[in-house]
């Protein structure tokens, strides 16, 4: 069972302060050395397709890998809401990630509005029909509606999102979307969920420690 801690744009909690939990961790470009450093599997949020050139402010899988990172969050929410990411760009990322040899964590996911009109597995469907099935490939279920707003999908809904994306490409799949350690042993129970993709609560080491130790049990 895989959890996997992402910082987004905060400086986060000192890596010394992980060591020994069986997690990934996933903080600013200005964190990467620090948390490899301090011996903790570390991702970045974001790589690019090519391997060099004229991209101002992009990193790409050769600099993540030289650096001793070793996966990369893609096509997170907030990079398709707030900075324009497609369906196209999270493929070519992912694509180019794998096959420099960095494990990869691919978001999907459902708005509020789409869930309301019944979106919700057309979108999942076009958000994972472009990704290849790899064995470095983990995808996480974010519902939209669910991240940084204090609602939580239900283990039902969760479960059944799961089901769905699992029937369109066999990987492990994670459940993000205000996971906390007072919700975390429920979501993780169900059979269809592999992990978690933590936010808020990976800022602070007591909860991220419970979210992890819940996992580790029910492994």
């Amino acid at each position: 069972m895989l959890i996997a801690g992402n910082w987004k744009m905060f400086r986060g909690p000192d890596p010394q302060a992980l060591l020994g939990l069986d997690a990934v961790v996933c903080p600013p470009f200005t964190r990467l050395r620090d948390c490899v450093d301090a011996g903790l599997t570390t991702y970045a949020q974001n790589v690019h397709w090519e391997s060099e050139g004229a991209f101002t402010g992009e990193i790409s899988a050769p600099l993540l890998l030289e650096l001793g990172v070793t996966g990369s969050l893609v096509g997170h929410s907030e990079r398709r809401r707030l900075f324009g990411e497609t369906d196209e760009g999270v493929a070519r990322r992912t694509a180019a990630a794998l096959e420099a040899g960095l494990n990869v964590i691919a978001c999907v996911g459902e708005t509020l509005e789409q869930r309301e009109a019944g979106e919700t597995e057309d979108v999942l469907r076009r958000q994972v029909s472009v990704l290849p099935e790899h064995e470095r490939l983990v995808i996480a279920y974010e519902p939209v509606w669910a991240i940084g707003t204090g609602r939580t999908a239900t283990p039902e809904i969760a479960q059944a999102a799961h089901a769905f994306v699992k029937s369109l490409l066999d990987v492990p799949v994670l459940y993000g979307g205000s996971v906390k350690p007072d919700n975390a042993a429920e979501l993780l129970a169900q059979p269809g969920v592999d992990g978690a993709l933590v936010g808020g609560a990976s800022l602070d080491v007591d909860s991220f420690r419970a979210i992890c130790e819940a996992a580790r049990t029910l492994s």
